[in-house]
Formats: C-alpha cells, sequence, structure tokens
C-alpha cells in the first residue's frame, strides 16, 4: 500500500521504510519559529528543563509580529527576554517587525519541501503550502525542542481534498477553504492532515496555497499539505531533489476520507459571527451595513490579496464612515504592493496602510472595534473578542469581497 505526503515525510525524517497512522514516532525537526507572544514562557521552560545550550541555534527564527509596535507596557519584557536569549544562545535569524512569521518562515527560505517545522503559533500549517509537515506547539514543547532538536508525534490520518476545474473570476483560495472548513466541521480534520490535489490546486499559486493551508487548524487539522511543484520550488528558491518531486500522495495511499469539488461550484461565502464553520454565501447576506473591512494578516495580506482588493477599489472610494484598514503581510510585500501600484490604488480610494504585522488580527494594535460594531475581515478567525468586545461581530471574507463591502458601506458580492 503506498502513503500519504505527511506519511512519506515522516518516515524519511525518521529513517523508516513506512510509517502508519497512529503510530508515535520522535521526528528530528528542521526548523523552529518562536513568536514574541510566546519567547518568555519558553525561555522559562527551557532553564526549568535544566538545558545550557540550543540544540542548533542555525535552526532557530525568532520573529517580533504580534506585540509591534508595543502597545502594552509588559511588551517591552518580550523583547527584551526575546533579545537577551537570542544574543546568549547566538540565534542570528531574528525579524523585528520585517512582517508576520508566517509570511516570513517561507518567504525568507527558512522552510522548504519535505520539512519538518514546528511554530509556537496555531497558524504555523501555513508552510504545508511547499509541502513541509508543518504545525503549531505549545512553549513547553518548544522549549524540548530547543534543548534536544527532537519532538514526538503521532503519525496523523488524512483528508484528501480533491479539487477540479476553473474557478469563477470572483472566487477566491479564501472562498474555497471557508466552505470546505464549513463542510468538515470546525472539529472536523481534529489531529488530521489535509492534502489538497487537482488541476485547480495544480493551478494554484503559491500564495492561494498560503490561504488554504493557515487555515487548515481552523477545522482542527494538525498540518495542510500541497505537493510541492515547479512553482514550490521558484518560491522557495531551491531546486527539487530526488526525494521532493514524488512527495505527492500514492493512488494506492490509504485516506480516511476524500471530498471531492468541482470549481466551478464554489461561490464567494462568509464565515458568520463567531465560528469560523458559520459558512453563508455573500449573496444571502448582502444590505447588511458595516463599520469597517480589515485586509491583511498572514491568511490573506500577500500580494496577490493587496492586487485583488486593488482592482475591486479601482475608481471608487470607501464608503463615508466605513474605515478601511490595509496591512500587508511583510515587508517585502508592502515594498512591491507599492511598486505595482496597489497600495496607491487603495489609498486612494481611502485606505489607512499599516506596517506589517499581527495587530488588528489579534486584537492589539490599529483598529480594534467597540460593541456592536461589524468588520468584514480577511483573517482567519472571527471568535468573540478576536479584535475588540465580545460584542463585536466578524465576518471573514476573500480579498475581493472585503474590497467591495468597504466601497458599498454593506455586504455585497463582488462582480
Amino acid at each position: 500500500m503506498g502513503q500519504t505526503i505527511v506519511e512519506k515525510i515522516i518516515s524519511r525524517n525518521i529513517g523508516a521504510e513506512k510509517v502508519e497512522p497512529g503510530q508515535i514516532v520522535t521526528v528530528k525537526v528542521d526548523r523552529v519559529m518562536l513568536d514574541d507572544i510566546m519567547i518568555p514562557f519558553i525561555v522559562d521552560k527551557f532553564h526549568e528543563m535544566g538545558f545550557c545550550r540550543v540544540w542548533d541555534p542555525d535552526r532557530v527564527v525568532l520573529i517580533y509580529d504580534h506585540l509591534v509596535p508595543s502597545s502594552q507596557l509588559d511588551d517591552i519584557r518580550h523583547y527584551k527576554v526575546g533579545d537577551e536569549f537570542a544574543a546568549k544562545y547566538g540565534i542570528e535569524h531574528v525579524h523585528r517587525s520585517d512582517g508576520i512569521c508566517h509570511q516570513l518562515m517561507t518567504e525568507a527560505g527558512y522552510v522548504k519541501p519535505g520539512d519538518v517545522v514546528f511554530g509556537t503559533d496555531s497558524h504555523t500549517t501555513t508552510y504545508g503550502c511547499v509541502g513541509a509537515f508543518s504545525t503549531g506547539i505549545g512553549y513547553t514543547e518548544m522549549a524540548a525542542i530547543l534543548g534536544t532538536g527532537t519532538l514526538w508525534v503521532k503519525v496523523p490520518e488524512t483528508i484528501r481534498i480533491h479539487i477540479s476545474g476553473t474557478l469563477p473570476a470572483n472566487v477566491m483560495s479564501k472562498d474555497m477553504i471557508l466552505r470546505i472548513i464549513g463542510d468538515l466541521g470546525a472539529d472536523g480534520a481534529t489531529y488530521r492532515a489535509l492534502e489538497f490535489t487537482g488541476d485547480t490546486v495544480e493551478r494554484m499559486s503559491v500564495s492561494s496555497r498560503m490561504t488554504m493551508a493557515n487555515m487548515a487548524i481552523e477545522a482542527g487539522a494538525k498540518c495542510a499539505l500541497f505537493a510541492p511543484d515547479e512553482k514550490t520550488a521558484q518560491y522557495c528558491g531551491v531546486s527539487l531533489d530526488g526525494f521532493q518531486p514524488g512527495l505527492a500522495g500514492d493512488r494506492d495511499a490509504a485516506y480516511l476520507k476524500t471530498l471531492t469539488y468541482r470549481a466551478e461550484d464554489f461561490v464567494p461565502v462568509m464565515a458568520c459571527p463567531s465560528q469560523v464553520d458559520k459558512i453563508r454565501e455573500v449573496k444571502d447576506l448582502a444590505g447588511l451595513p458595516i463599520d469597517q473591512v480589515f485586509i491583511g494578516s498572514c491568511t490573506n495580506g500577500r500580494l496577490e490579496d493587496l492586487q485583488a482588493a486593488a482592482k475591486v477599489l479601482e475608481g471608487k472610494q470607501v464608503a463615508p464612515f466605513v474605515k478601511l484598514i490595509v496591512t500587508p503581510a511583510s515587508r517585502k510585500v508592502y515594498e512591491e504592493a507599492s511598486a505595482c501600484g496597489a497600495i496607491g490604488t487603495l489609498v486612494k480610494a481611502g485606505a489607512m496602510v499599516t506596517h506589517p504585522g499581527c495587530g488588528l488580527c489579534c486584537g492589539r494594535t490599529g483598529g480594534i472595534l467597540w460593541d456592536g460594531e461589524r468588520v468584514v475581515a480577511t483573517n482567519n478567525r472571527n471568535f468573540l473578542g478576536r479584535m475588540g468586545t465580545s460584542k463585536v461581530e466578524i465576518y471573514l471574507a476573500s480579498p475581493a469581497v472585503a474590497a467591495a463591502c468597504a466601497a458599498a458601506g454593506a455586504i455585497v458580492c463582488p462582480l
């Protein structure tokens, strides 16, 4: 019997011919990501465990993104603890407000196809867009990795998501993954791998794949995987070796189940307050007035996302009394979006453009909302209190839908 992508990655990592779902194995870690929120807790656990050295400082990446610029006095403690730890143990891959961690990990070349990667943020599943087994962990597990370079995992079962055909012009990958999450349910993929296949998937950009891998955790997935191809190699700046081109699920692999979709059947959708799997078609919500629109985050702050929003807003203005906040996912994205004119178009339409970071998505800085306000956002979670008070209504949508709503001052479907 053949193997799924995640089974191939794990079996190669541990030097086994084959692994089985449910099997407990100890993997050798290729890369880890520490974020600024978790760094003080990681450091405390690292010292509590008695470690006196980091197993391989070159495999460690520390990223300041959630707490920049600082909005609370205690944020400064996180910077100080992180900088002291990096200096003491020789960690040189440190990013201070260069962008959102999940964007930087792939954009800066830290992750390559076939890698095993862990990060102290649940959306670490994003790196499956380039064919890596990546997942989020807690600070205790991360401290153990920093000291040993290893971690135990249970080999996950795999759910195959097969998509074929051509997407409608007003549909983006965000609409696709929201629909899939709605079908699976918030716990429908708990500790399972999602493996995306089909000619629609093959034609998708790496950025679009990132959106889908990023949100896999919202169905409980342990990881989400796309078979690496030439687009992946170009994006990662690598040549696919003898192992990586074979990182596709085998025809005779054992899947828990397969969900099959026709691309033509996808339509613009939204996740309604306050569950990501509470999916409705945009047309059924049309006319609902809004107060704010947010375009950005590790889900939809990339160049193609900002270009999609700019295309919708070309020659238009943001509706009166509506705030449009745009946050590029990284400095590089900011520069590219400026160079191609997307930022200029958004600003001319009335957008407020912020520095790259996580602020508004995690309710820290840059536009949090108050009781009774309604926001259309391109990030990955609409939980109670996520972007302000517990009485804020958060609707998750694609950048194209979000931009159309900003111009209309209400929920509308993009043309």
